[in-house]
């Protein structure tokens, strides 16, 4: 999906802008009437928050954006509305108060008179027990109302008799950070576990609003609960209570990454500014660019902000140090977001040995996928296109999608596995390179759960996705998708992410991206259709028809299968034009992959056993015409008969001997037997010459 920015024109542009990020705005306007918060999402990121400039500043704007925290952005909302401190809890240390004007007496009352004023509450090597933290928080919720709990007449917290008693409650805020590592595991509850959530809710219900003893409005003391997601806290907290508001965070627009890549674009500039080639006291790498010491314009500012789509604003903030640590002016910042996103510096797409490798690669593909000149163009277009970086260029902005999108269509055993394969070795110098998932073992309706990784709560959670945990480890690959047809509609859906935003987010919340990687599926969609009553297959593509013929009718029938029989036109919709279709191989290519595969056992025979197979004119002849006589299941059913009438013969004829070493077989003769199978020849040598 292409983003867009509002136009000035739009209705949107007469509006007064936001100053708080939204879910700031919702909390704040909500505190009358809901006691507890569940902040999910985004939770980690730093946002934006639109400040007024002082008078005496100059400049034509008089407003201004800045980054802050979660916890800078809610408490800078909260204590204009007469709170008077921010507490956290989280399980590993306890109660803190972060910040407020009535910062010391609420440590007091928390952790009595004699708390150091570090801002972190010092624990001992007990842990943090449910149980008194429960009490805690209800304290905190009543604002220490009652005067037992307001001023404790103990030894240790003694009132202090030139401190006057407070007549009203204290006006509170609780965040319960890292609330998800509460529970060992939300599923299965400890009693102590269900205990704390169960009053936790309980309070919700039992709480009432505090009134400002100036403006006399009534707000409660809100608990803040923060988690990444809402299921990593009990369904029935979150839901159990309509004082429990949930609120999510989510990941910052185009229109938020602009205000922020500006924002990000002027620190840049302050930092390496001075045109002495510099930055933060070292020297520039990048010095000798005749742009290094340019501004950064508007253009750099939306290649920027288009370029982290799906990132946070404190990954475009840590991008952008990498980018000064590395001395990449800001026009580079999107190679800056790169190495952040991947990890790694060198990027093969822009080397020039890609392109040289594509131009020489032609050839070698042709000869290892024999007899289709016209898929093989088709691919190489497509694969120019990538390493230009051209795909989806059409769009106002490609983002992140993969390099390139490949569909082989066409009959059985016609080489897409194989050009997959060579594609690998051509742009990254190996056939490993190509990641191949048989998607006829993902035909389950939960095996999307093995290409990205189990949900919490599941088995082999903890394992990740094979699909990407690989494509993390390498992302410079092909990942080859074969007889995708055959995988469940859950992993089809999966694919739309992958092919529209280049990403995808495993189980445990990490995310993939493949912007690198050539994406390749193959499916014999097409040649067969299902027709009549039972829906019984019949073949609609036959050898011998001409290519464009052919072509039309596999095109046609793929396209039906998506839209109509599947209910995915989205997803052809993104293949586009990438549909490459195979032709059936003729008599000629049938003769070209035979001779091909002899040598190829010819080669293992003598690497492996030390052995040297030769055939007969005459004997090479009848098998060729035996193994070639039927090419509907093209290259494979050749090497199948080869495996049966030629490998099976010779593994009889050498399994016995003792020393193979230097030994010659020969097929002399092909002879038909009754089993309908041939019989051969054989002459062996061994190398003792007997």
């Amino acid at each position: 999906m292409t983003e867009t920015g509002p136009s000035p024109a739009s209705p949107a542009a007469g509006r007064q802008e936001r100053v708080l990020p939204a879910f700031a705005e919702e909390l704040v306007g909500t505190l009358s009437v809901h006691s507890q918060y569940v902040l999910h999402g985004s939770i980690r990121d730093i946002h934006l928050v639109r400040h007024d400039k002082n008078p005496d500043e100059g400049g034509a704007e008089r407003q201004y954006d800045a980054h802050h925290t979660l916890t800078e952005v809610l408490w800078n909302a909260l204590w204009q509305e007469g709170y008077e401190a921010l507490i956290r809890f989280d399980i590993a240390d306890g109660f803190t108060v972060v910040t407020g004007p009535a910062t010391q007496e609420v440590r007091e009352l928390l952790h009595g008179r004699d708390t150091p004023r570090a801002a972190r509450a010092q624990r001992a090597d007990t842990p943090v027990h449910l149980a008194e933290a429960e009490r805690t928080l209800r304290s905190i919720v009543t604002g220490w109302k009652q005067q037992g709990q307001r001023q404790k007449k103990t030894p240790e917290v003694r009132p202090r008799p030139d401190t006057p008693q407070r007549q009203h409650p204290y006006r509170v805020v609780l965040l319960i950070d890292y609330a998800a590592r509460i529970p060992t595991d939300v599923t299965r509850l400890s009693d102590p576990e269900r205990d704390f959530f169960l009053n936790c809710l309980k309070l919700a219900e039992d709480a009432r609003p505090i009134p400002d003893p100036d403006s006399g409005r009534r707000l409660f003391n809100p608990v803040i609960w923060l988690a990444d997601g809402e299921r990593d806290l009990p369904t029935w907290l979150v839901a159990g209570s309509e004082r429990v508001r949930t609120i999510g965070i989510p990941l910052p627009d185009l229109g938020g990454r602009r205000r922020m890549a500006q924002l990000l674009a002027e620190e840049h500039a302050a930092k390496s500014g001075g045109g002495d080639g510099r930055v933060n006291g070292q020297v520039r790498l990048d010095k000798e660019q005749p742009d290094a010491d340019r501004a950064p314009d508007e253009h750099d500012i939306d290649t920027f902000a288009r370029a982290t789509a799906g990132l946070t604003l404190r990954a475009m903030r840590e991008s952008a140090h990498m980018a000064l640590d590395r001395g990449l002016t800001f026009a580079e910042m999107r190679d800056a977001v790169r190495i952040y996103q991947l990890g790694v510096k060198d990027n093969p797409w822009q080397a020039e040995y890609v392109r040289k490798q594509i131009r020489k690669g032609e050839a070698y593909i042709r000869s290892r996928v024999k007899g289709q000149e016209k898929a093989v163009g088709k691919t190489l277009d497509i694969l120019k296109r990538a390493a230009l970086g051209l795909s989806g260029a059409q769009a106002s902005h490609p983002g992140s999608r993969p390099r390139g999108v490949l569909f082989f269509a066409g009959p059985t055993g016609t080489g897409k596995t194989e050009l997959a394969k060579s594609v690998a070795t051509v742009l990254f110098g190996t056939e490993d390179a190509c990641l191949r998932f048989d998607m006829s073992e993902f035909s389950a309706p939960h095996s999307v759960d093995r290409l990205l990784g189990a949900p919490p709560g599941y088995v082999g959670y903890e394992a990740g996705g094979e699909l990407t945990t690989a494509v993390r480890n390498d992302p410079f690959r092909v990942v080859l998708f074969d007889e995708i047809d055959k995988a469940d509609k859950g992993v089809l859906d999966k694919f739309l992410q992958v092919l529209e935003d280049g990403r995808l987010t495993d189980g445990q919340g990490v995310t993939t991206y493949f912007s690198e990687c050539v994406l390749i599926f193959t499916s014999n969609l097409g040649v067969r259709k299902r027709t009549g009553e039972g829906r019984r297959e019949g073949r609609v593509a036959q050898p011998g028809m001409p290519y464009h013929q052919l072509e039309e009718i596999i095109l046609s029938n793929v396209k039906e299968h998506f839209v109509e029989e599947i209910g995915r036109p989205e997803l052809m919709n993104r293949l586009g034009g990438n549909v490459v279709v195979f032709d059936y191989i003729d008599a000629k290519v049938a003769a070209e992959i035979f001779d091909s595969q002899v040598g190829n056992i010819q080669r293992v025979l003598r690497e492996e056993q030390g052995v040297h197979l030769r055939l007969s004119d005459e004997a090479h002849q009848a098998l060729s015409a035996h193994c070639t006589a039927d090419v509907d299941n093209g290259g494979r059913g050749i090497g199948m008969l080869l495996e049966t009438h030629l490998i099976n013969p010779l593994a009889r004829a050498l399994f016995d001997q003792e020393a193979l070493a230097g030994t010659v077989v020969t097929v002399t003769g092909v002879r038909p037997a009754g089993d309908g199978t041939v019989a051969l020849d054989l002459r062996v040598v061994r190398g003792d010459g007997r």
